[in-house]
């Protein structure tokens, strides 16, 4: 009797026939098994993650906790619907969320799928709260692919060329971007210039008194880790109170301990209304979440929110899991460490290849913008391909962002080891030489 097997080639090969190829594949290997910041394909490569699977892998991959406590639950059950019976699983984890989120006020959360899902239920939950339509978001912002969150997007391509026309009411405000202010003036007057602009920005495009709430990313990621100054997320904060518009914090991508502390509009010291929060949530595991000040959370009736599979009990183990290893094996300290590394490394390839632009860093969520020369800081798209590219080729997984995509970000699980990270280091050194 014969054994077949299949391979690599197999399976690219199928791929091509049956997955569209609107699904785009930074990696065309194909993933075995995977630990921590390790992940071996069928070949037995191993390939070092710099990419956390889109920042979805703060605690690595297949943590041992995280690998019980869903085992534990699927020998329980898989999903009753939270709707159709209650579970203890999705009421644990709305009281955690409710506990560590940012504001001493009485909260609630409710429980979605995916990011995009949360974003599209926080405007839902503000429209209705408020009786206000408009939306506001800001430019170089990503909030997902459904139809809504397209139209709060900023990048066209390849995310909404061809499919509009997009849900009416939103609208895009100026956005700080600190490495690209005019050289003539200081970075005082640039941040004034955008407070002034933001201002302007209600009289020239849409009314306060329409808008129900303004969401914003306290670091931007698709836009290219882009991190504005505390004075601006304060002052666009201080504008909504004042005009009754409720404020949002997307902590999709720099949630659950990325940027160093477990939430990054933590850095800012401003309080949100509400916040949305996905990716590293669940280790890896669809869900995610919308949290904020209850009387706003509970003013829809009863079935006006949710969703059939929200909330799955086998995802809410692997989130309560999460907090616990947070806390335990100290990650939000880990975090800054692997942040502080990768900019020293980044800092010694600056001096080597002069189209190295800016490095800029929140903990951990790194970023270093590629550029054609320095005065003129025009985008090396081109150089930045050739990197990941390469990157991709050789046993790191990494990942380009940024609306010129000439913008290398680095989102590696937080519990990777020293020696995987100077494994990355290097072959991303060869990369960029």
């Amino acid at each position: 009797m014969t054994t077949s097997f299949v391979t690599t080639n197999d399976l690219q090969a199928k791929r091509e026939k049956y997955v569209p190829r609107g699904v785009s594949n930074g990696n065309i290997n194909i993933a075995s098994h995977a630990t921590g910041s390790t992940v071996t394909d069928m070949d037995g490569r191993e390939w070092i993650d710099f990419a956390g699977a889109i920042g979805t892998l703060n605690v690595g991959h297949t943590h041992p906790k995280v690998t019980e406590a869903v085992k534990n639950q699927a020998d329980k059950f898989l999903h009753p619907g939270f709707n159709v019976m209650m579970y203890e699983g999705y009421i644990n984890l709305a009281e955690k969320l409710c506990s560590v989120t940012p504001g001493s006020f009485d909260k609630q959360a409710i429980l979605f799928n995916s990011g995009a899902e949360a974003i599209e239920n926080v405007v839902k939950i503000a429209r209705r709260y408020t009786g206000r339509q408009a939306v506001v978001s800001f430019t170089r912002g990503f909030h997902g692919r459904t139809n809504l969150t397209m139209g709060m997007t900023s990048k066209v391509k390849p995310y909404k060329f061809g499919f509009g026309p997009f849900a009416p009411e939103t609208y895009q405000a100026p956005f700080p971007y600190m490495y690209h202010k005019p050289d003539n003036i200081s970075e005082e007057q640039y941040i004034d210039q955008k407070m002034e602009a933001f201002k302007d920005f209600f009289l020239s495009t849409v009314a306060p008194e329409m808008v129900s709430c303004v969401v914003m990313e306290p670091v931007q990621g698709e836009g290219g880790f882009i991190i504005p100054p505390k004075k601006f997320v304060q002052f666009v904060s201080d504008f909504c109170k004042q005009h009754g518009i409720l404020f949002v914090a997307d902590e999709i991508q720099t949630g659950i301990g990325r940027t160093g502390k477990l939430f990054a509009i933590d850095h800012f010291d401003v309080v949100p209304d509400l916040m949305t929060v996905s990716k590293s949530l669940a280790a890896g595991l669809p869900l995610s979440a919308v949290v904020g000040r209850k009387e706003i959370l509970n003013t829809a009736g009863p079935g006006e929110l949710g969703g059939t599979f929200a909330g799955n009990p086998v995802a809410c183990a692997a989130a309560l899991t999460v907090f616990d290893i947070m806390e335990e094996e100290k990650l939000l300290e880990r975090s800054e460490e692997i942040g502080q590394k990768m900019e020293a490394a980044l800092k010694e390839l600056a001096e080597k290849h002069d189209y190295v632009g800016d490095i800029r860093r929140l903990g951990s969520m790194v970023a270093v913008e590629l550029v054609t020369d320095h005065s003129s800081k025009q985008p090396n798209k081109a150089k930045t391909s050739e990197i990941v590219k390469y990157a991709n080729e050789h046993g790191l997984l990494l990942l380009s962002a940024g609306l010129k995509g000439n913008v290398i970000r680095f989102l590696a699980p937080l519990v990777i080891t020293d020696e995987e990270l100077s494994k990355g280091f290097e072959i991303l050194e060869k990369a960029f030489a």
